[in-house]
């Protein structure tokens, strides 16, 4: 597994402009609200200190005007919350929360501040929406797609936005204090592409129960390795030098609707071994964690960079293993 590769410095954030926000108002899909995201940010001298000691991926790597996957573990190297890390300003870092309880999670947070010098503040009043179009089409059409994934755009309003998109098609998200209206249908397509892609979506079931590993977030370039220490770091750098994870996250489609937690067996036998566990679901769509150790087939286009991965061929009576799209790395 690579480290997280951004080392070449995200430049700062650009401001989109009036003519070229017009020039692609005829592209975009609808915004629609994304109610179960929360912001959570974290200002002052030590704030970007306190974000690396704490948090599993190298935060130093990201420039001011940069963003990447992150998320924090126990100490026994189980996975809490998943969530991007934005760094819109220096001395100051945004954590885009999907699903967690933002004031449990700064609460927990604030116990390991003792003497840093930094505030962790909910933003109730900043709102998160999504829509499937491009956040920058045709913006710096020179850069290389890492350049454009991985930065912030500052909004003429003020407020900011993500290119959260993969193969699978664009996807923009956008942080600002204007709603947008609630839509279950958007949201919900919005959660299968989550899923599609390898990015877990974890409710309360599911937390401080799998490692980075088993969760396969080396694909998303979402931890790391050799930055130092964090909590959960010996377990999971243990892990990959010594290569023994067993287990990894595998997309899923099942006949009936499934739920985090729910057992996969092998087989058609309804008495048969249970090989795999749900770790969220939208509808007959799931992520599940499964054996890697199995009889393999070679899939095109699903790992990083589009290269040849192989994945497990597994399945049973009532699901069956397919390709996770790739592209959402960062």
């Amino acid at each position: 597994m690579p480290d997280n590769p951004q080392n070449t410095p995200s430049r700062a954030p650009m401001v989109e402009s009036g003519a070229e926000s017009g020039r692609q108002a005829h592209l975009a899909s609808e915004w629609f609200a994304l109610p179960d995201h929360s912001i959570l940010t974290l200002e002052g001298r030590d704030a970007v200190a306190f974000v690396q000691a704490q948090l599993m991926n190298d935060v130093m790597a990201v420039a001011d005007g940069g963003w990447q996957w992150t998320g924090w573990l126990t100490p026994k190297g189980r996975v809490i919350a998943l969530f991007a890390l934005l760094r819109p300003a220096p001395d100051t870092v945004w954590l885009l929360v999907p699903d967690a309880d933002p004031a449990e999670l700064a609460e927990r947070l604030r116990r390991f501040v003792f003497r840093s010098k930094l505030t962790i503040t909910v933003r109730a009043d900043l709102c998160v929406c999504g829509r499937f179009a491009p956040a920058h089409a045709g913006v710096e059409e020179g850069m290389t797609a890492d350049e454009r994934n991985n930065r912030i755009l500052v909004l003429p309003e003020g407020g900011l936005l993500l290119d959260v998109g993969g193969d699978g098609g664009p996807r923009s998200l956008r942080i600002s204090i204007d709603a947008a209206p609630d839509a279950q249908a958007a949201i919900a397509e919005w959660r299968r592409y989550d899923l599609s892609h390898g990015w877990p979506r974890l409710d309360a079931s599911q937390r401080e129960q799998w490692t980075p590993q088993q969760l396969s977030l080396d694909r998303l370039r979402a931890f790391s390795v050799k930055k130092g220490c964090y909590p959960g770091q010996e377990i999971v750098a243990r892990t990959h030098f010594l290569g023994q994870a067993k287990r990894g996250l595998g997309l899923v489609d099942t006949d009936n609707p499934a739920q985090p937690g729910d057992p996969l067996r092998e087989g058609d036998d309804a008495e048969a071994p249970v090989i795999g566990t749900v770790v969220c679901a939208e509808g007959r769509r799931a992520l599940a964690v499964l054996p890697l150790q199995r009889e393999a087939t070679v899939e095109a286009g699903g790992g990083v960079d589009g290269a040849e991965t192989t994945r497990p061929a597994q399945g049973g009576a009532s699901w069956r293993q397919v390709g996770l799209t790739g592209g959402l790395e960062r």
